[in-house]
């Protein structure tokens, strides 16, 4: 292929704590291979076993902040050829997209080939981003929630190109820990993005800077047509315009809330008629 990444843990010493350096190690490994199986086969493996056709392969150190070079290595030659389909460049925007997804960040718009892909996965990108959730993204904050560390995953493009895919820190993590609320409140926002496969998507609420999460509490083939067409309309209408200009809707939500009330996240449960 070659894929080369590296992880950089911000430290002031070539030096990090053993136990919590390869609980983060283990979760950039774990993190990079689901984001890898998932796309190569289109389906969320439930587990890693210790010997598969698609594995992660420790490199070597280098000196700095404390920092590790790891590859993906894919033996299996039908999944080979299914990874060049999709190539480093969108590999890597992909990895940044579902990264950044499983901690409710704004990622950056997806190329053309990229989009098509998160759409093809259907349903697979939603349980992607969760199962991130479940382990990888905790054991990669290690370093950071323990020792207040800055980490960083980056794509070793060249020698002297390193390109960042995702950042991590102390308050990174607080997204794992998000709850969902039982009670709907009525908001007014904007469509800024949406998967028209998944429902998941962003918006922006009235008075916002900021954008936020959304998606729906059911499989979004269950959703009905009529909610369906109000938002797309709004994101097309919204879209290439001056802010100013754009259409709000009237939406019924569930927050899902940090423990410090920050909302990372509205699951819609209906919306108001204009």
């Amino acid at each position: 292929m070659p894929l080369n990444l590296d992880i950089v843990i911000e430290t002031v010493d070539y030096e990090v704590d053993m136990k919590a350096g390869l609980e983060t190690l283990q979760g950039a490994s774990e993190a990079t291979l689901s984001i890898v199986e998932t796309l190569v086969t289109g389906k969320v493996a439930l587990r890693h076993r210790g010997v598969s056709s698609v594995r992660t392969i420790l490199k070597r150190t280098f000196k700095g902040s404390y920092g590790q070079v790891f590859a993906v290595e894919i033996s299996d030659e039908e999944l080979q050829r299914e990874y060049k389909k999709i190539g480093n460049t969108t590999f890597v925007e992909l990895m940044s997209y579902f990264m950044k997804e499983s901690l409710y960040l704004e990622s950056a718009d997806l190329s053309a080939k990229a989009q098509k892909i998160v759409d093809n996965l259907g349903d697979s990108a939603e349980a992607l981003i969760k199962k991130l959730r479940v382990s990888s993204m905790e054991n990669l904050h290690k370093v950071s929630t323990k020792f207040d560390h800055d980490v960083k995953i980056r794509y070793r493009k060249s020698l002297n190109e390193k390109v960042v895919i995702a950042s991590f820190n102390k308050s990174t993590v607080l997204a794992l820990q998000a709850t969902e609320s039982d009670k709907s409140t009525d908001i007014t926002a904007s469509i800024t993005r949406l998967n028209i496969n998944t429902g998941n998507g962003r918006l922006l609420l009235e008075g916002a800077d900021e954008t936020v999460a959304f998606g729906f509490g059911i499989e979004y083939k269950e959703v009905r047509l009529e909610a369906k067409k109000k938002f797309s309309e709004n994101l097309d209408h919204n879209n290439g315009i001056d802010s100013s200009k754009w259409k709000n809707l009237k939406i019924i939500a569930r927050p899902i809330k940090l423990r410090d009330g920050k909302i990372v996240k509205y699951i819609v449960t209906g919306f108001y008629n204009d």
